[in-house]
């Protein structure tokens, strides 16, 4: 096992190494409704300084640069990295951990994970976190979380299911039962907002691919994988006759202070 995959669960650092391509491709940016929560709630403004945990490809980066503030990006994994480097060029990068942050105590004003929290050693996490922000600062968590009221998009959980393995997800909630136990936070608060990502429907592979338990199958494995996904694409009626899909999310934004 390399350094990375002990720092960090296997599955993703295999599998976002692998798909950082098809994750800044195929993964959805951010609504702007959730954007404005979560910065209001933090009180993020110019001169704020933020850390953004597993900034991945800059998806969510590029919401909080226009707030003016100076975000200071933690990525462990080398292609995301890279990817984010080329995407915002100039961007503070950095790499490091949830559990190993790079920074002095008490130094930054908020910390935020987009898509990310669910990977994080919780209980170690929070007491890092806790550590860097500053007195009274705020953490704020975001998820987009696939909207399954539609048949084709049950129909893609279906496929990928079978693989999800031993793999940390969102939807399981387990990772908040580190804020409950861990008394270094004030209560979760939570706001919810509807979203939906207009792309073409060949990019319906690309957001299954971007899956990090699905990048790091063997190779012919994820081949058959996302076979099945075109030809969902090829044959299900809500595709029939369009170039292009509405991919329906539900975000979620959680929020809790230092104490």
């Amino acid at each position: 096992m390399n350094s990375q995959n002990a720092r960090i669960h296997e599955q993703a650092s295999i599998g976002f190494q692998r798909a950082a391509d098809a994750y800044e491709r195929g993964r959805p940016e951010y609504p702007a409704g959730a954007v404005e929560c979560l910065v209001r709630v933090l009180k993020i403004a110019g001169g704020s300084r933020v850390v953004e945990l597993g900034a991945g490809t800059g998806k969510f980066t590029k919401a909080l640069l226009t707030t003016g503030a100076e975000i200071v990006a933690v990525e462990p994994v080398d292609a995301m990295r890279r990817k984010l480097a080329e995407q915002l060029p100039g961007l503070s990068i950095v790499d490091g951990t949830a559990e190993a942050i790079p920074l002095p105590d008490a130094s930054v004003d908020a910390v935020v994970a987009a898509q990310a929290f669910h990977w994080f050693r919780a209980e170690e996490a929070l007491v890092e976190i806790h550590r860097v922000l500053k007195p009274g600062s705020g953490l704020s968590l975001i998820w987009n979380a696939r909207d399954e009221s539609l048949a084709w998009v049950r129909g893609l959980t279906q496929i990928i299911e079978p693989y999800e393995g031993s793999a940390p997800r969102y939807k399981s909630l387990q990772w908040k039962s580190a804020f409950e136990s861990s008394g270094l936070f004030s209560p979760l608060e939570q706001a919810e907002f509807t979203h939906v990502q207009t792309i073409p429907a060949e990019a319906v592979e690309d957001r299954i691919a971007s899956i990090s338990f699905i990048a790091a199958l063997p190779d012919s494995t994820r081949a058959a994988v996302l076979e099945q996904v075109r030809e969902l694409v090829r044959t299900d009626p809500a595709f029939r006759g369009r170039k292009q899909i509405d991919f329906p999310y539900r975000t979620d934004v959680f929020w809790c202070r230092a104490i």
